[in-house]
C-alpha cells in the first residue's frame, strides 16, 4: 500500500535521539509523495521538522498501535524494528514489572537487579505441563517446552543463556536447573537432583567473581548436562567449564575483586579448623586487596562459605579433602605475597625467611630452598648442556604469577572432575537437557586475548542460533504450503573463518608462538599482511601498529595484540611443577600427577560411568593425551568449542537471551542506549529482522474472522471461514503479495496487522461516532423535552401561585376590613358595658347606703327604746330588790332581838326541876303530835314536789321558748349592727378602692412595662435555652451515637476476637488435619515408591517410550511422619516390617527409633501408673473392710447420740412447762386459768409446738432409719460381693426400736410434765383441770394410735426386708456365676428393679412423699451409674492405651510376637490379655464362612466387583455391609485370627484395587463410600454409648460382643483418607484440562471479547471449536461427579467436601493463570469470569450445596474480576480496590493491575503512580509474599458420624455377587 496511506495526520513514528535512541513523534499533516520532510510533534508538545534523507527518502518507523504495546511475543508486533522492540521491552520492564518476553524462539531476560517472588514451587507447578504460548514469558515456560519436547520427541534438548557480564546468565541457568529437578524428581536415593542444585553454590565459590558491571560474574562458560531415564526423571548430570579467566587470580581492576573463595576463607581466618591457614583479612594479601573493593554489600562471606561446604559434603566431597583445596587456596595467597627483589639488572632474589613463602611451602608440602630458588631461577636446556640462569625480578614475578594462575587452574578442574562423579550415577541414561551458560558478546576499551575467545564464541553460537530460526522458518512456510523464497539474512561465516580458517587469525597466532622469538608485534603485522587486503572484516587503527580490528556481527571490536602470545601459550616453569610434584601433600600431587585422566585446560572432562555420550569424529592429526598440554590456548579452545557446537547441532535448542538494563545495578532502571547495544549483540534484532523478511504476522482463519468480523458486511459472511476471509482480505488489502493463505493461518507481511487495526479501529470508531451521535441527539432531545416540560410547569405553577396570592390579597383585605368593623364594634359596646355596669354600680351603691341609713336610723331608735326599757325595768328591779333587802333586814333584826329575849327567859325556865316535869309529861302526847304532824307535812310535801314539778316543767318550758326568742333577738340585734357596721365598711372600702384602682392602674402599666422587658428578657433566653438544648441535645445525640458506637464496636471487637478465636481453632484443627492426612500422603508415596522399586527389580529394563511425567510434588522434602502400628498388623509378620523399612529412607529409620524411644518411655509410665492405680484400689479396698467392721459401732454411736439430743430437748420442754405453771399460779387468785384466759392460750400454745417438735424428730427418725437402711443394704451387698458368703444376721431393727424409745421418753416426759408440783402445789378450779386431763388423754390417744400405727407398718416392712433378703440371697447366688462386668450389670438392674417396687409402693401410700423419695432416689440411682460407668470407661481407656503401645512396642521390637497378639489382646497376659465382655444378645444379621473361603470372598466383593452395577442395581454401601456382617460373625465365635486376617484382607485388597484403577474416578468414589460405611459400621456397633444413641433398640442388640476394634477403626480411617486424597487427585486431573480452556479461554459470552494479534507461540484460541473443552465441560463434568457419588451412597457432608476441594481447584487453577497471562488481564475477560463464576453458583444452588463454604473458595477469583472491571484512575478507586479485594494479596493485586492490557483502543492502561498507591495503601497487610495460590493443597476431611436404619437382619445379598459359600445366622 502507498505511504501515504500510512503517513497521515495523527499518524506516529520514531525518530533517532542522541539520548533515548527513539523517540517518539507524531504527524501535523499528512505525507505526500516528494515531500522533503514531515512536520511532527513531540510527546512534549514541541512541534519540529524532520528532514528526510534526500538519497533514500526513507521514511521513520511507523509506530504499532496502543493495544499491541506490551506484547508477550515481539513477533506479535505488526511493524517489527528496532525501536518497537526497544520500546515493547521498555514498557513491558518499567510499567508492567515483567522481566522476560518472546522474541519468536528466543526468551530476552531483562535482569531487575531486585529479587522477585515469581520463582517459587507455586510458579513451578503452575508452569508444569503447560504450553510455552498458554502462559506468560518465563525461564520455566522454556524449560517445560525443553522437557516436554526431549518427552515427545525422543531428543536431545539445549537451553542456550548468554548475554553481558551482569545480565542475569547464571541465575537464569539456576532456575532452570531447578525448574528441572523439581518437576522430574530423581529415581535413587541419593537425591541427584539436590546435588545438581548443590553444584551451583560451588562454583560460584570458585568460578565467580566481582566485576563493575555484577557482583557475582561468572569467568568462566559451563555447559551441564542433565541425564534422564526413560521415565524422564533425574539420574544424573556433568559439567563442561570453558575457558577459565585465570588473569584474575593474580590482577583485579579497580571495583572488582578475585574469586569469591578467598575472601570467603579470609572472611572464615577466625575459626578454629582454619587457624593452620595463616590467614587474615583480604586487605593483607595482594591477590585480593587490588580492586580495593573486598567486600560485597549484602554477602556474608563466611555464610557464604559454610554453604559451599554444606555443598561440598553433599557433594561427597570429604572433610579432608575440603581442608586440602583451602590449604591450596591458602597457598596461593602467600605466594602472591612473597616479595622477589632485585640483585642486579639480569637477577632477583627472595629474602631469607619469608613469611609467606614459608607458610606457603608447610601449606603445600615442599622445601623452602627448592621454591626461593625456582622462583629466582630458570633451567635452560640446549642440545649439548643444561645450564641454570637468573631472570631478573619482572620475570620472576610473572612466573610466580603464572604459577599461582597454573595451581588453581588445576585446582578448578580437580573439582569439577569431582562434582562430575558425584553427579554420575550408575543408571543407564536414556536422554539429557543441556544448559549453557557463557559469557555473551564483550567489548571494552582495551580488549585483549580473553574478549577475542569470548567474541569467537559468541560468532559460533550467533551462526547455530541464524541458522536455527531460518530453520523454523522455512518449515512453517513448508507445513502451511506457502510458496516462499530464499530469505536474505546474515551470515557470519566470512568472520568465523577470519578467525580459524587455515592462515587465519588463531593459526597464525599459532604458528607465532612455536617462533623462537616470536612476538605480539610480529604476529601483528602478519595480520596485517595477510587479512587487511583481502577480508574486508579485518581492519588495522589508525592510530596504533600492535592492534587490530574485527567486524563481528553485532559490532567492531578493536584487540591489542600485547599479551597475545603469553596468554596463548600460557606457559609454567617446569622446574616449580616438578618441586610441587615432589610436594608431601597428597592432594597436590594428585592435582599435578602425570598419570592423571587428562583434563584441558578449558576444563573438559570426559564422560565416565552410565551416562550416554554423543558420538563426535576425532580430528585428523590429534595428538595423544600425553602430548596434549603443550597445545596452546587457542587451539584447545577451538576444539572444545567445536565439540559444542557439534552436540548444540545434535539437540533442539532454546536460547534465552539476558539483558543488562544498566550499568549502575539499580532496580527496575531502563537505560535504552545499553539495551540496544546488547539486543543487536545477542541476536534479537537479527531474529526480528528475518522474522519481518517473510510473513512475521499468523492468525488462524477463526482468529481472523473474529477480530475483523466489524470489518465485514451481512453479505460476506459465509459458513466456510476460509472463503469468508479471502473475499473480505481481497477486498481489504488489494496487493496480493502482502498476505498468503497457508493450510489453517493467514500470513501477513510486517505492518499488515496494524493496517488493518487501523481499519478496524476507524470502523469502531465511525460506528461509535455514530453510537454518540445517535445516543446525544437523543439524550440532547430528552433533555429539551424535559426542559420544556419543566417550563412550561413552571409557568403553570408561577402562575397559578400569583393567582393564588391576588386571591389570598382580596380575602385578607375583605376579612382586615370584617375584622376591624366588629373589633371597632366590638370596643364600642364593650366601652358602652363598662359605662352601664359602673353606673348601675354607682346606683346600686347609693341607694343601698341610703337605705342602709334609713335602717340604721330605725335600729337606732329601736334599740334606744329598748335600752330604755331595759334600763328602766332594771332601776326599778334594783330598787325593789333593795327595799325588800331592807325589810328582810329589818324583820331579822327585829326577831333576833325578840328570840335573844325569848332564850334568856327559857334558860331561866330551864334551870328549875319543875320545867323539866313539865316538859317530860307533855313530851309523849308531842311526840304524837309530832308523828301525825310529820305524816301530813309528808302529804304536803309531797304534793307540793309534785306542783314543784309541774311548775319547774312548765317554768322550763317557757324558759326555753324565752331563751329562743332572746337568741333570735340577739341575733336580729347583731345582724343589724353587723350590716350597720358593713356599710360603713364598704363605703371605706369603696374609697380605698378606689385609690387601690389608681395606684394599680399604675402598678399594672409598671407591670406590663416590666412584663414586656421580661417576655423579651425570658424569649430571649428560651431561645438562647432552646439554642443551649439544641446543642446539648446534639452532644447527647453524639455521646449517645458514640457510646452506641463504642458499643457496637466493642461487640464487634468481641465478636471478631471470638470470631478470630474460633477461626484460630478451627484453623490450627484444620492445620493438625492436614499435618496427618500429609503424613499419611507421605506413606502412601513411600508404599508406590517401594511397589516401585520391586516393580522395577521384579520386571526386565525395557524402556518404554511416551512421557510418563511425575508430579512435582514428588520431589518436595517429605514431612515427619509416624508409621502407625495400626498399618503394621495389616502385613504379614516381619517380611511386611523388612518391606517397609526396606522402603524408607535413613531420616525415616531414624524418626522411627526415636519414636519408639518415646514409646517405650511411655510405655513404662502407663505401667508405673497402672500399678499406681491398682495399690490405690487395694487401699480403697482394705479402707472399705474397715469402715465395714465399724458400720454397726458407728450406727450405736449415732443412736446414743441422738437420744442425749432428744433428752436434752425434754429437758427444754420441761422447763417450758414449768415457766408456764408459775405464771399460771401466779394469776389463780384472779381466775387467769379459765379457758379463754392469756394463760390457758399459752399453754395451749406450747403444748402444740410442744406437738409439732414431736412430730419433726419423729420425720427425722424415719430419715435415720431410712438411710441406715440403705447403709446396711450397701454395707450388705459389698460384703456379699467380696467375702461371697451369707450375708451377717442383722435382725435388730434399730430404726423401730430408736422410734419407740423416743415415744416413751416424751410420754413420760409429757406424763412427769403434768404431775410436776408446779401444778399441784395450789389447787386449780375444777373445770380448768377436766379439760387438761381431757387435752392430755385425747394426745395420749392419738400417740397410742401413730405408735400401733408405726409398729404396724415397721412389721411390714421388716417382712419385706426379709423377703427382700430372701430374693437377694437367690440372686446373689446366681450372679456368682457371671464375670463380673456382668456381675455389676446384673447388681444394677436388680437394684433399679427393688427401687422401682419401693417407689410403686410408696406411690400407693403417699403420692407426694413419693414423688419426692422417687426423685432422691433417681438422682442417686444417676450419679451411681455416672459414676460406676466413668470408672469403667477409665479403665477400659487406660486398658486400651496401655494394650496400644504395648502393642506398638512390641511390633517395632519384637515382630515374632505379632502373629500371636489380637487388636484386643495384651502381650503381658498369657491366657485372656484383654477384658472381652460376653454379652448374652440374640445375635442376628451375620454372615458365617469359612477361612478357606476369605480370598473368594475378598476377590469376589472387591477385586473383580464393578462398581457401575453395585451402584444401579443394589443398595448403597452393600459391600460394607457384607463385610461388617461377615466381622460380627468372627466376633460372635470369638475368633481373633479370623477377624485380623478379614480386616487385613480387605484393607490390602481395597489398596490393591485402587492402585490398580486409581485413574478411574467412579472405582475411587465407589470405594470411598463403602470405606465410609463399613467405618460407621464399625463405630454404630461398637457399644460405645456416644454411637449407639443413635440406634434403635434392635441395632443396639447388634453390636459387637468380645472384641474392641477402635485401633482398626483408625486404620480404616486413615485408608479413607487415602482414599479421598485419591480421589481429588483423580478428580484433579480430570478437571485441569478443562478449567484454563473453559473458565478463561472460552468466550461463553460471544463478541465481549476480542481476539488480540500474536506471535509465534500461538495461544490457545477462545473459539469454541470441536474438541475444545467450553464452561458446559466443566459443569457436565462437576454434575457426573455429583451424581456418581450420590449413586454410590457417599455421606452428604463428604459430598460437601468434595465439592468443596473442586471449587477451589477451578478457582485457584483459574486464578494463577490469570495471573501468568496477560492477555488475560482485561475488562471484558472480567465479564467472562464473572458469569463464568454465575454459573458455577448456580450450579451449587441446584444442587443445594450452597451454604458450606464452596462458594467462598471462589471468592479470590471473583474479586480479580471484579478488579479488572472497576475503575483504575481516582484515589477513590484505590479504597474501594483495597475495600473489595480482601481475599487477594497485596501481590495479586498488583499483579492483576501490572497485568491489565486494554483489547480495544478505548481502554485505558493502569497508570504508574495508581499501581504506587495501592501499594502504599496496603502496605500495612500482614500477608504471604506467595503470588500463586496452592492448587495441591487439600482440605483436611473429616468423616462424621453417619449411621444407617437399615437393619442387617433384612439386608439380602444378590446372587450376581457370587456370595453363595456365605451362610446368613
Amino acid at each position: 500500500m502507498a505511504a501515504s496511506e500510512l503517513y497521515t495526520k495523527r499518524a506516529r513514528v520514531w525518530i533517532p535521539d542522541a539520548e533515548e535512541v527513539w523517540k517518539s513523534a507524531e504527524l501535523n499533516k499528512d505525507y505526500k509523495n516528494g515531500d522533503a520532510s514531515l512536520q511532527l510533534m513531540l510527546e512534549d508538545g514541541t512541534n519540529i521538522e524532520h528532514k528526510l534523507d534526500p538519497k533514500t527518502k526513507n521514511l521513520p518507523y511507523l509506530r504499532n498501535p496502543d493495544i499491541l504495546v506490551g506484547e508477550n511475543d515481539l513477533t506479535a508486533l505488526s511493524y517489527l524494528h528496532e525501536p518497537a522492540v526497544l520500546h515493547n521491552l521498555k514498557v513491558r520492564f518499567m510499567d508492567s514489572k515483567l522481566i522476560y518476553t518472546y522474541c519468536g524462539i528466543v526468551l530476552v531476560a531483562i535482569n531487575p537487579y531486585e529479587t522477585l517472588g515469581i520463582y517459587g514451587s507455586d510458579i513451578i507447578n503452575a508452569y508444569s505441563g503447560q504450553n510455552m504460548g498458554d502462559m506468560d514469558p518465563h525461564i520455566f515456560a522454556v524449560a517445560e517446552e525443553a522437557y516436554k519436547q526431549m518427552a515427545r520427541d525422543e531428543r536431545n534438548q539445549s537451553i542456550i543463556v548468554s548475554g553481558e557480564s551482569g545480565a542475569g546468565k547464571t541465575v537464569s541457568a539456576k532456575y532452570a536447573m531447578r525448574y528441572f529437578a523439581t518437576v522430574s524428581g530423581s529415581t535413587s536415593e541419593a537425591n541427584v537432583e539436590q546435588k545438581v542444585l548443590a553444584s551451583n553454590p560451588i562454583m560460584e565459590a570458585i568460578g565467580n567473581a566481582k566485576t563493575t558491571r555484577n557482583d557475582n560474574s561468572s569467568r568462566f562458560g559451563k555447559y551441564i548436562e542433565i541425564g534422564f531415564d526413560t521415565r524422564y526423571r533425574i539420574i544424573g548430570a556433568n559439567m563442561r567449564t570453558y575457558l577459565l579467566e585465570k588473569s584474575r587470580v593474580v590482577f583485579q581492576a579497580d571495583e572488582e575483586r578475585n574469586y569469591h573463595i578467598f575472601y570467603q576463607l579470609c572472611a572464615s581466618s577466625h575459626l578454629p579448623e582454619f587457624k593452620m591457614l595463616k590467614l587474615s583479612s583480604a586487605n593483607d594479601f595482594l591477590y585480593t586487596r587490588q580492586g580495593r573493593s573486598p567486600v560485597i554489600d549484602g554477602v556474608d562471606d563466611t555464610k557464604e562459605l559454610s554453604s559451599t561446604r554444606k555443598a561440598f559434603t553433599l557433594l561427597g566431597i570429604n572433610e579432608s579433602n575440603q581442608m586440602g583445596l583451602f590449604q591450596v587456596l591458602a597457598a596461593i595467597l602467600h605466594l602472591g605475597n612473597v616479595q622477589i627483589k632485585d640483585r642486579d639488572s639480569d637477577s632477583s632474589i627472595i629474602p631469607p625467611n619469608n613469611g609467606h613463602l614459608t607458610a606457603f611451602c608447610d601449606l603445600v608440602g615442599v622445601t623452602y630452598q627448592d621454591m626461593s630458588q625456582w622462583l629466582c631461577h630458570r633451567k635452560l636446556k640446549t642440545a649439548t648442556e643444561t645450564y641454570i640462569k637468573t631472570i631478573p625480578r619482572l620475570q620472576a614475578t610473572n612466573a610466580r604469577d603464572a604459577l599461582s594462575k597454573h595451581i588453581y587452574a588445576k585446582l578448578f578442574n580437580w573439582i569439577v572432575e569431582h562434582v562430575n562423579k558425584a553427579l554420575i550415577t550408575n543408571f543407564k541414561q536414556h536422554s539429557f537437557i543441556g544448559v549453557l551458560d557463557i559469557y555473551g558478546f564483550e567489548t571494552f576499551e582495551i580488549n585483549s586475548f580473553e574478549q577475542f575467545c569470548i567474541n569467537y564464541a559468541n560468532e559460533k553460537l550467533q551462526q547455530q542460533f541464524n541458522m536455527h530460526v531460518f530453520k523454523l522458518e522455512q518449515e512453517e512456510y513448508m507445513k502451511e504450503q506457502i510458496p516462499w523464497t530464499l530469505i536474505d539474512f546474515y551470515d557470519n561465516q566470512p568472520c568465523i573463518n577470519l578467525i580459524e580458517a587455515k592462515m587465519g587469525i588463531l593459526d597464525l597466532l599459532d604458528e607465532e608462538c612455536k617462533m623462537p622469538k616470536g612476538s605480539d608485534d610480529s604476529w601483528a603485522q602478519k595480520l596485517y599482511n595477510t587479512h587487511l587486503k583481502t577480508c574486508s572484516l579485518f581492519e588495522k587503527p589508525r592510530m596504533s601498529n600492535r592492534a587490530f580490528i574485527i567486524q563481528h556481527f553485532a559490532d567492531k571490536v578493536e584487540y591489542q595484540c600485547e599479551g597475545f602470545l603469553e596468554k596463548n601459550k600460557d606457559t609454567v616453569n617446569e622446574e616449580q611443577i616438578n618441586v610441587l610434584k615432589a610436594s608431601k601433600f597428597p592432594l597436590l600431587v594428585e592435582l599435578f600427577h602425570d598419570g592423571e585422566k587428562a583434563i584441558s585446560p578449558t576444563g573438559q572432562v570426559p564422560g565416565t560411568g552410565g551416562r550416554t555420550r554423543l558420538s563426535i569424529k576425532p580430528e585428523k592429526g590429534r595428538e595423544k593425551s600425553s602430548k596434549e598440554h603443550k597445545k596452546t590456548v587457542g587451539c584447545q579452545f577451538r576444539n572444545s568449542l567445536q565439540m559444542l557446537m557439534e552436540t548444540l547441532n545434535a539437540t533442539t535448542p532454546h536460547y534465552v537471551r539476558c539483558i543488562k538494563p544498566n550499568d549502575f545495578k539499580l532496580a527496575f532502571s531502563f537505560d535504552p542506549k545499553r539495551a540496544v547495544q546488547q539486543l543487536r549483540a545477542c541476536g534479537v534484532l537479527e531474529t526480528i529482522r528475518i522474522s519481518a523478511a517473510g510473513f512475521p504476522s499468523r492468525w488462524t482463519y477463526q482468529e481472523f474472522f473474529s477480530r475483523y468480523r466489524v470489518l465485514m458486511k451481512q453479505k460476506d459472511v459465509l459458513p466456510d471461514r476460509r472463503l469468508t476471509c479471502r473475499n473480505v482480505l481481497e477486498h481489504l488489502v488489494q496487493d496480493q503479495d502482502k498476505y498468503q493463505f497457508g493450510k489453517t493461518k493467514i500470513f501477513f507481511r510486517a505492518g499488515q496487522v496494524a493496517y488493518l487495526e487501523k481499519l478496524r479501529a476507524e470502523k469502531l470508531r465511525a460506528a461509535c461516532i455514530r453510537i454518540q451521535k445517535t445516543i446525544r441527539c437523543w439524550l440532547a432531545r430528552k433533555k429539551y423535552l424535559r426542559k420544556r416540560s419543566a417550563a412550561i410547569t413552571i409557568q403553570r405553577f408561577t402562575r397559578g401561585h400569583q393567582a393564588r396570592r391576588l386571591a389570598k390579597f382580596m380575602r385578607r383585605t375583605q376579612a382586615a376590613t370584617t375584622i376591624q368593623k366588629y373589633q371597632r364594634m366590638c370596643v364600642e359596646k364593650k366601652r358602652y358595658r363598662q359605662k352601664q355596669a359602673a353606673a348601675l354600680v354607682m346606683q346600686t351603691i347609693l341607694r343601698a347606703y341610703m337605705a342602709r341609713q334609713k335602717y340604721r336610723a330605725l335600729l337606732r331608735e329601736s334599740k334606744v327604746v329598748i335600752i330604755q326599757k331595759r334600763v328602766r325595768g332594771w332601776l326599778a328591779r334594783c330598787w325593789y330588790k333593795r327595799c325588800l333587802v331592807s325589810l328582810v333586814y329589818l324583820q331579822c333584826c327585829f326577831r333576833r332581838m325578840k328570840a335573844r329575849r325569848e332564850l334568856k327567859k327559857l334558860k331561866i325556865e330551864a334551870r328549875s326541876v319543875e320545867h323539866f316535869k313539865k316538859l317530860n309529861k307533855g313530851m309523849e302526847n308531842k311526840i304524837m303530835q309530832l308523828q301525825r304532824k310529820l305524816d301530813e307535812q309528808n302529804k304536803e310535801n309531797r304534793l307540793v314536789n309534785e306542783r314543784l314539778a309541774g311548775l319547774e316543767n312548765t317554768y322550763t318550758t317557757e324558759s326555753e321558748r324565752m331563751r329562743g326568742e332572746l337568741s333570735r333577738l340577739r341575733g336580729a340585734e347583731e345582724d343589724a349592727k353587723n350590716k350597720g357596721h358593713q356599710v360603713t365598711s364598704l363605703l371605706e372600702e369603696l374609697e380605698k378602692l378606689r385609690k387601690e384602682l389608681s395606684s394599680t392602674q399604675k402598678e399594672k402599666k409598671t407591670i406590663e412595662d416590666w412584663a414586656q422587658n421580661y417576655r423579651s428578657e425570658m424569649e430571649k433566653m428560651v431561645s438562647e435555652l432552646k439554642d443551649q438544648n439544641g446543642s446539648l441535645k446534639k452532644e447527647k445525640d453524639d455521646l449517645n451515637r458514640l457510646i452506641q458506637e463504642q458499643s457496637q464496636q466493642m461487640t464487634e471487637k468481641m465478636a471478631r476476637a471470638i470470631l478470630e478465636e474460633t477461626q484460630q481453632l478451627k484453623t490450627d484443627l484444620n492445620e493438625e488435619r492436614s499435618r496427618y492426612q500429609n503424613l499419611l500422603t507421605e506413606h502412601l508415596r513411600l508404599e508406590e515408591k517401594y511397589d516401585d522399586l520391586k516393580e522395577e527389580m521384579v520386571s526386565s529394563n525395557v524402556p518404554k517410550a511416551g512421557h510418563r511425567r511425575r508430579d512435582s510434588t514428588h520431589s518436595s522434602n517429605g514431612s515427619e511422619y509416624t508409621y502407625n502400628s495400626e498399618y503394621a498388623e495389616l502385613e504379614d509378620g516381619s517380611r511386611a516390617g523388612e518391606d517397609v523399612t526396606r522402603g524408607m529412607d535413613t531420616s525415616l529409620t531414624l524418626k522411627l527409633q526415636k519414636r519408639l524411644t518415646e514409646l517405650e518411655q511411655e510405655k513404662q509410665s502407663l505401667r508405673n501408673e497402672l500399678e499406681n492405680k491398682e495399690d490405690q484400689f487395694q487401699r480403697a479396698r482394705a479402707r472399705d473392710d474397715v469402715e465395714f467392721k465399724k458400720a454397726r459401732g458407728a450406727e450405736l454411736e449415732y443412736e446414743s447420740l441422738k437420744r442425749q439430743e432428744l433428752e436434752s430437748e425434754n429437758k427444754k420442754l420441761r422447763h417450758d412447762l414449768k415457766e408456764i405453771r408459775q405464771s399460771l399460779v401466779g394469776n389463780a387468785a384472779t381466775g387467769a386459768g379459765a379457758p379463754g384466759s392469756p394463760a390457758y392460750k399459752v399453754v395451749l400454745d406450747q403444748l402444740n409446738a410442744s406437738c409439732e417438735e414431736l412430730e419433726v424428730r419423729k420425720e427425722e427418725v424415719l430419715i435415720l432409719r431410712s438411710q441406715l437402711v440403705s447403709q446396711k443394704e450397701a454395707m450388705h451387698h459389698k460384703d456379699e460381693k467380696e467375702t461371697m458368703t451369707e450375708p451377717s444376721v442383722y435382725v435388730e431393727d434399730v430404726s423401730k426400736l430408736k422410734d419407740a424409745g423416743e415415744l416413751k421418753q416424751a410420754y413420760v416426759g409429757l406424763k412427769d410434765t403434768n404431775r410436776s408440783p408446779r401444778f399441784t402445789r395450789k389447787p386449780l378450779e375444777v373445770s380448768d383441770l377436766l379439760s387438761r386431763l381431757r387435752l392430755l388423754e385425747h394426745q395420749l390417744q392419738t400417740q397410742r394410735r401413730g405408735y400401733d400405727s408405726e409398729v404396724e407398718s415397721l412389721r411390714g416392712e421388716l417382712q419385706n426386708v426379709k423377703e427382700e433378703n430372701n430374693r437377694q440371697q437367690q440372686l446373689l447366688a446366681q450372679n456368682l456365676q457371671l464375670p463380673p462386668e456382668a456381675r455389676i450389670e446384673a447388681s444394677l438392674q436388680h437394684e433399679i428393679t427393688r427401687l422401682t417396687n419401693e417407689n410403686l409402693e410408696l406411690l400407693a401410700e403417699d403420692p407426694t412423699a413419693s414423688r419426692e423419695a422417687r426423685v432422691i432416689i433417681l438422682r442417686r440411682m444417676v450419679d451411681l451409674m455416672e459414676q460406676l460407668e466413668k470408672q469403667d470407661r477409665t479403665i477400659r481407656k487406660l486398658k486400651k492405651q496401655l494394650k496400644v503401645y504395648s502393642k506398638r512396642i512390641g511390633e517395632m521390637g519384637a515382630g515374632q510376637t505379632e502373629g500371636q497378639t489380637s487388636p484386643g489382646q495384651m502381650v503381658d497376659e498369657p491366657i485372656h490379655p484383654v477384658n472381652i465382655p460376653r454379652r448374652e444378645k440374640d445375635f442376628q444379621g451375620m454372615l458365617e464362612y469359612n477361612k478357606e473361603d476369605e480370598l473368594k470372598l475378598v476377590k469376589n466383593l472387591i477385586l473383580e466387583l464393578k462398581p457401575r452395577g453395585v451402584a444401579v442395581n443394589l443398595i448403597p454401601g452393600l459391600p460394607a455391609y457384607i463385610l461388617f456382617m461377615c466381622l460380627r460373625h468372627a466376633d460372635y465365635v470369638n475368633d481373633d485370627q479370623k477377624v485380623r486376617t478379614l480386616l487385613t484382607s480387605t484393607i490390602n485388597s481395597i489398596k490393591k484395587i485402587l492402585k490398580k484403577r486409581g485413574d478411574d474416578f467412579e472405582t475411587v468414589s465407589f470405594w470411598l463410600s463403602n470405606t465410609c460405611r463399613f467405618l460407621h459400621c464399625l463405630k454404630q456397633y461398637s457399644g460405645d454409648e456416644a454411637f449407639m444413641k443413635h440406634n434403635s433398640p434392635r441395632q443396639n442388640e447388634h453390636c459387637l460382643s468380645n472384641f474392641d476394634l477402635a485401633e482398626y477403626r483408625q486404620v480404616i480411617s486413615d485408608l479413607a483418607i487415602q482414599i479421598y486424597q485419591q480421589l481429588i487427585k483423580c478428580m484433579e486431573n480430570i478437571l485441569q484440562p478443562m478449567i484454563v480452556s473453559g473458565m478463561l479461554e472460552h468466550e461463553t459470552i460471544q463478541g465481549v471479547s476480542g481476539v488480540k494479534p500474536t506471535g509465534l507461540r500461538k495461544r490457545t484460541s477462545s473459539i469454541a471449536d470441536e474438541g475444545t473443552y467450553t464452561l458446559d465441560s466443566i459443569l457436565r463434568q462437576l454434575s457426573a461427579f455429583h451424581s456418581t457419588m450420590c449413586q454410590h451412597g457417599t455421606d452428604p457432608e463428604l459430598i460437601k467436601q468434595v465439592v468443596k476441594q473442586q471449587f477451589y481447584i477451578i478457582g485457584a487453577v483459574t486464578l494463577n493463570n490469570l495471573l501468568l497471562r496477560k492477555d488475560m488481564c482485561s475488562w471484558s475477560k472480567g465479564m467472562q469470569i464473572r458469569y463464568n463464576v454465575s454459573q458455577l453458583e448456580e450450579w451449587l444452588r441446584d444442587k443445594g450445596l450452597m451454604t458450606f463454604g464452596a462458594k467462598e473458595t471462589l471468592e479470590p477469583l471473583i474479586q480479580a474480576a471484579q478488579l479488572l472491571q472497576v475503575k483504575k484512575k481516582t484515589d477513590e478507586d484505590a479504597d474501594a480496590i483495597c475495600s473489595m479485594c480482601l481475599g487477594l494479596t497485596t501481590a495479586q493485586i498488583v499483579k492483576v493491575l501490572n497485568l491489565y492490557t486494554p483489547v480495544n483502543e478505548f481502554e485505558e492502561r493502569v497508570s504508574v503512580s495508581f499501581i504506587r498507591t495501592i501499594q502504599t495503601r496496603l502496605r500495612d497487610r500482614c500477608e504471604s509474599p506467595q503470588l500463586l495460590m496452592d492448587t495441591k493443597m487439600i482440605y483436611p476431611v473429616t468423616f462424621p458420624f453417619s449411621p444407617s436404619s437399615l437393619a442387617l437382619e433384612t439386608i439380602q445379598i444378590p446372587s450376581s455377587l457370587n456370595l453363595a459359600f456365605l451362610t446368613r445366622v
